[in-house]
């Protein structure tokens, strides 16, 4: 059921694919396996980004291996390939239903204050808390010598 149900169709896949870069054989002899077919890794990652689920859950769909699709996820994020999609989508959706490109809005929460200065609030003073932080640190020096409890 999520082969199908996550897949890129044939037209997408066309404009996607001649933005990943080309795969370099790390084997040390140029050999090693087959690698998995690039559609099938960006699907596996599509099923990802939308379900919101672990990479390594990926290993009991079938789509493919999360590890590969991670490993891949980041290589193509670094070649901008996602960045080129998120472009071309905003533009053709320009295209199709319009953007009113007069109106922006920046999120204040991405940038630093200018005129935030230090923090210089006090510290509180919990003497139980301290305690507990060396009690549990005594019983792992302990632990990890090999004394027990």
């Amino acid at each position: 059921m999520a082969k199908n149900h996550f897949r890129v169709s044939d037209e997408l896949w066309e404009k996607i694919a001649v933005w990943l870069p080309p795969r370099k054989n790390t084997h040390p002899r140029g050999g090693g396996k087959k690698p998995v077919d690039n559609r099938i890794v960006f699907n596996g990652i599509l099923f990802v980004l939308r379900t919101g689920c672990q990479w390594k859950a990926l290993d009991v769909t079938g789509i493919c291996s999360g590890s590969t699709a991670h490993r891949r996820f980041q290589a193509w994020a670094e070649a901008g390939v996602f960045h080129h999609l998120w472009e071309e989508g905003l533009l053709l959706y320009d295209e199709i239903k319009g953007i009113d490109w007069t109106w922006l809005s920046m999120d204040g929460a991405m940038t630093k204050s200018p005129l935030g200065g230090e923090k210089k609030r006090a510290q509180p003073n919990r003497p139980g808390q301290e305690r507990r932080q060396k009690e549990l640190a005594h019983r792992y020096q302990r632990h990890s010598l090999g004394l027990g409890d």
